[in-house]
């Protein structure tokens, strides 16, 4: 059996949208954060976010106001589940999402991979009422 190129663990290095029209935007700033797991189970898991989220005033994990809750969601994507490599894509099966709508989803990635650089981005989808797509660029994790 072949060695899996993408199992281990990758971290952000940039994230932006791209619309159909060519404009270029970073959604959680150009300084956002994340990691990307896949393991040699089948599974992954992702999670990113903006850098300098505020925390709620109530220090309450389950607490915060409407207007904390909405930053705090507007600031930050997660997703995990199986994925497969099908070609140039590798496909995550979606079981647990912070976006409801992708749970029980699969969601294609293309992907390059150069060096300890992973380059993963989407078909377009509707992100802030426009189609665009997403272009995120990982470098891999190594033990210090």
């Amino acid at each position: 059996m072949a060695e899996n190129p993408f199992v281990g663990t990758w971290a952000l290095v940039s994230f932006e949208l791209r619309s159909m029209n060519g404009l270029v935007h970073y959604p959680l700033g150009k300084d956002a954060r994340g990691y990307i797991i896949y393991g040699q189970d089948g599974y992954m898991s992702v999670a990113f976010m903006s850098v300098g989220r505020p925390n709620f005033k109530s220090g309450d994990a389950r607490g915060g106001s409407v207007e904390e809750k909405v930053l705090a969601v507007d600031t930050y994507f997660s997703y995990c589940g199986k994925y497969e490599l099908q070609g140039d894509k590798v496909v995550h099966h979606i079981e647990v999402s912070l976006f409801p709508n992708w749970t029980g989803e699969d969601q294609v990635r293309f992907y390059k991979l150069d060096g300890d650089q992973l380059i993963l981005s989407t078909p377009p989808f509707l992100v802030e009422g426009i189609q665009q797509t997403a272009h995120l660029i990982w470098k891999r994790c190594q033990m210090a």
